[in-house]
């Protein structure tokens, strides 16, 4: 029996959605709580890490203070880098297999988490380093079996990183964004304190929170699971498998939080309420899109964060070219929607809704527009950049930004329509300029 019309039950196809939830503990005075957790554990030697500015943060010193009051022998790794590549991947790996330890706590954004994931991988289960890479840019291997105990705490609004089995990073050679994708992943437990956003630039709580935007709208769009053909065994099931009831309710509730809460969020550090209410719309669409999955603008960001020149904003680390996540997945978002539109019309004009949308009486033929003119309004609000244009693309650069997305079969597989080459690069034509 199908929970709704969207996932009407096809005879062949998938009709078993996979429920995965994540273990998280969220409030005000959460990270304080560490101790008692690693050593429920059983932990008694412990790597933490983080990244060099998030290490002069107050998050860090209550962290490793909860963790040292209850006996552990804690050892900081802080050369954790923003924005990953397989080479900080790489060190990150070597420092963790030459430590010897029982377990992880991360604290910080997506790189620190991610990167705490990918070290604890390749200390427990030594191999090449494209083993596990997602397939067809790295070898996909499966992970072979459980990981240490990882409790992570995360400090931005946005990743999710904390509720999801992927670690993201940039393979510099090919100037490209891929990843590593496996339960195993799955962090033990998130402590999610939302207090730790108030010291967030404006610019880094506008990305993050866009990255959030985009996760819960692209899990909401995503392929249906019963889309998918039925696996030959439960243990093929996807982790990314497409849109169900289960990741629909946080997706919703995430966006309504997104269309309440980003733009104040931004404009005033202030604003607890707001800056809390991003901190928990995170958490849901990371539950949410850890179990569903994402498609195409994060499929398309990899290859905008991965081939970026000069491109480097407020609020990150200067003097090398870095193109925040959320960033190079937003300037994507409209030009993606105004074509995904058909697949759902009922659901991309909810979303504009839910964003705070003005849609009145507007048609299913509408739809897309209505919601990429509502997203479009909050990158102005928010001084996002104005398209991939922004950043520094042109039209020379589109055959090679479809190719790298294209490279993404993982995330395109999810998408709602069907592309090729050919659409991938009118999508980047589409994002060039909003307004």
């Amino acid at each position: 029996m199908s929970c709704c019309h969207h996932y009407d039950l096809i005879t062949g196809n998938e009709h078993v959605f996979s429920v995965d939830p994540s273990a998280i503990r969220f409030g005000v005075g959460a990270l304080a709580e560490v101790g008692h957790d690693a050593q429920q554990l059983g932990l008694k030697r412990v790597a933490l890490f983080t990244d060099k500015a998030v290490a002069q943060l107050e998050a860090v010193t209550t962290v490793s203070s909860a963790l040292r009051a209850v006996g552990m022998d804690v050892v900081i790794y802080d050369d954790v880098r923003v924005e990953p590549t397989d080479g900080s991947f790489k060190q990150a790996a070597r420092f963790a297999s030459e430590g010897h330890f029982d377990g992880y706590v991360s604290v910080g954004g997506g790189s620190v988490i991610d990167t705490c994931k990918a070290a604890n991988l390749y200390a427990t289960y030594p191999a090449e380093f494209l083993t596990y890479v997602n397939a067809p840019i790295g070898d996909g291997v499966a992970v072979p079996g459980p990981l240490k105990p990882h409790i992570a705490c995360p400090t931005t609004s946005g990743t999710g990183s904390e509720c999801t089995g992927m670690a993201i990073f940039d393979l510099v050679e090919r100037h490209v964004k891929t990843g590593i994708a496996s339960r195993a992943l799955w962090p033990t437990l998130a402590l999610i304190d939302p207090e730790v956003t108030a010291t967030l630039p404006a610019n880094v709580v506008a990305a993050s929170g866009f990255d959030v935007l985009s996760h819960a709208l692209e899990s909401y769009t995503a392929r249906p699971y019963t889309q998918r053909p039925a696996p030959e065994s439960p243990a093929l099931r996807p982790m990314s498998q497409g849109a169900n009831p289960w990741s629909d309710m946080g997706c919703r509730e995430a966006l309504r939080y997104t269309g309440k809460y980003l733009v104040r969020a931004v404009q005033d550090a202030t604003d607890t309420e707001a800056r809390h209410g991003m901190m928990w719309a995170a958490t849901l669409a990371g539950i949410a899109f850890g179990n569903s999955g994402v498609h195409l603008p994060h499929g398309m960001a990899y290859s905008v964060a991965g081939m970026i020149r000069d491109y480097c904003p407020a609020g990150y680390p200067q003097g090398e070219a870095i193109c925040p996540h959320g960033i190079s997945v937003i300037v994507d978002v409209p030009s993606v929607f105004r074509f995904t539109a058909s697949s759902s019309p009922g659901r991309h004009m909810e979303a504009a809704s839910l964003l705070g949308g003005a849609v009145g009486n507007a048609g299913d033929d509408e739809a897309g527009e209505a919601l990429a003119e509502t997203i479009i309004a909050m990158m102005r609000a928010t001084e996002m950049p104005n398209g991939i244009g922004a950043l520094g693309y042109g039209e020379a650069d589109i055959p090679g930004l479809a190719e790298g997305a294209f490279a993404q079969q993982r995330l395109l597989a999810n998408s709602p329509m069907p592309v090729d080459q050919g659409d991938l690069q009118a999508l980047y034509r589409g994002a060039a300029q909003y307004w």
